[in-house]
């Protein structure tokens, strides 16, 4: 390959740099379990720029790691090879709004709370809301299909892309459903793409349907005595109330959510919490919280009378990653069947408290779609390296564990490199040769974030 300036530099207008800072900056994302090393990183504004590039990495055999805001969870944006960071962190701009559609064009860079900016000053609302949500971009909720807080209402970033703009490994300009809402004309590449963690193409601009605004909310927290106290009242809420959301936390969490600073909400401390979010109907959501104390299934809550209340027991949830992030906790996000959630949730407590009993493990997540984050926080006396390597020993165990129960490895943060080893215990041996066929068919260079969501894929 040619140096990285003579390659990079008959590209008009584009800007780039090799400065060690930079390089260490874009090259990880939240993981930081990889020591970056990119050869360098460019910052393309016109979807041209992004074309040149890829043209010139395809000449010149040069890998490339597509990078939003880095707020990932898998390593799908780290760059520890040589490759060259592509961030689309400067193509951020909201490119028009179709009022008879009610669709919003943007690109790929533009962070998710400026997209829901956008869509409220149109009096309407883009549905996806994650606690990043003022620093991840749309191209990165694409790539992974994130879901966040309200998938109980309104579903995954999937369900809310209409249109795709993608750049092939070729360098080619893909115009992806165009914002049909019918099309029943051969593969639809666009949910393809959606999820592919930019292994088959970089997103450069999308096209996302808006909806109504949330109706007027009530919030309840519940303090809750068991798990399976859990799912009895997210049963009897969701069968009275129209839910927006259902998060639960444990006591752990929320022990390091108050040493961050927030208030105990209870006078005791109980085994699990709930934050349910429902449109306003107070009376059946008192109903249900008397049934549930007579019942023995909730041991306390309070309910929301004011927009402070409703904001300090969702802070209760969201800013559990925030209380542990100086602690750099390993982190898994996996998905199971709502149903089977309290006979994997015993087998894999059992599993950590036996095999593990040093880790504190700190269990939260979206609970009404069946999706569980899992922190696992490193002993003060244990070093990095082994506290690594018993947390991919940890995980290949609860891999496991979630295969008998017929779960996903990964929810919505992805496989890319943390999860890459594991990926046969959510997918079969035939759907994975399906899967490298297709990367194979559209990458045959194997350029396009080379060894994240399979073991390292590059021709030699």
């Amino acid at each position: 390959m040619q140096g990285i300036a003579s390659v990079l530099s008959p590209i008009t207008g584009l800007k780039w740099s090799d400065d060690p800072d930079d390089l260490q900056r874009y090259g990880i994302d939240w993981t930081h379990l990889w020591s970056p090393a990119p050869c360098a990183v460019v910052w393309p504004v016109t979807v041209e720029q992004v074309r040149a590039v890829v043209r010139a990495a395809a000449t010149n055999n040069l890998a490339l790691v597509p990078s939003g805001g880095r707020t990932g969870l898998s390593g799908g944006a780290v760059a520890a090879n040589g490759e060259l960071i592509v961030s689309l962190e400067k193509m951020n701009r909201v490119l028009d709004f179709n009022a008879v559609e009610r669709t919003l064009k943007v690109e790929a860079g533009t962070v998710l709370q400026v997209i829901q900016e956008a869509a409220a000053a149109q009096g309407l609302q883009y549905p996806i809301d994650l606690a990043a949500r003022g620093s991840c971009t749309i191209g990165g909720n694409i790539a992974t299909n994130a879901g966040g807080i309200r998938v109980l209402r309104y579903g995954n970033t999937r369900e809310w892309v209409v249109g795709l703009t993608v750049v092939t490994a070729q360098g080619e300009l893909l115009e992806l459903n165009r914002g049909l809402i019918k099309n029943s004309s051969g593969y639809d590449l666009r949910h393809l793409m959606i999820g592919s963690e930019g292994t088959l193409g970089i997103v450069v601009g999308a096209e996302l349907q808006l909806t109504e605004p949330l109706p007027v909310s009530q919030v309840m927290l519940l303090a809750l005595p068991d798990f399976k106290s859990v799912l009895t009242a997210f049963v009897q809420l969701r069968a009275t109330l129209r839910l927006q959301a259902y998060e639960f936390l444990t006591d752990v969490a929320l022990a390091r959510v108050v040493q961050h600073g927030a208030a105990e909400p209870f006078d005791e401390r109980h085994p699990y919490y709930v934050v349910a979010e429902f449109d306003d109907n107070e009376d059946a959501a008192l109903q249900v919280f008397e049934q549930g104390v007579e019942g023995g299934w909730i041991a306390d809550g309070a309910l929301s009378t004011s927009d402070d209340h409703q904001r300090k027991f969702w802070h209760l949830r969201e800013s559990i990653s925030e209380s542990i992030a100086p602690l750099k906790p390993y982190k898994n996000d996996i998905s199971l069947r709502i149903g089977q959630l309290p006979a994997f949730l015993a087998e894999a407590q059992a599993l950590f408290a036996e095999r593990y009993p040093d880790f504190e493990v700190i269990w939260f997540g979206h609970i009404g779609d069946g999706n569980l984050h899992i922190s696992i926080i490193r002993p003060a006396h244990w070093s990095e390296q082994a506290f690594a390597a018993h947390c991919a020993a940890a995980t290949k165990e609860l891999a496991a564990c979630i295969q008998r129960h017929g779960g996903s490895i990964s929810a919505e943060h992805g496989i890319g490199l943390l999860k890459r080893d594991y990926l046969d215990s959510t997918r079969s041996v035939a759907e994975i040769a399906a899967m490298r066929a297709i990367k194979t068919a559209l990458d045959p260079q194997g350029l396009l974030n080379p060894g994240k969501v399979f073991a390292p894929d590059r021709h030699q």
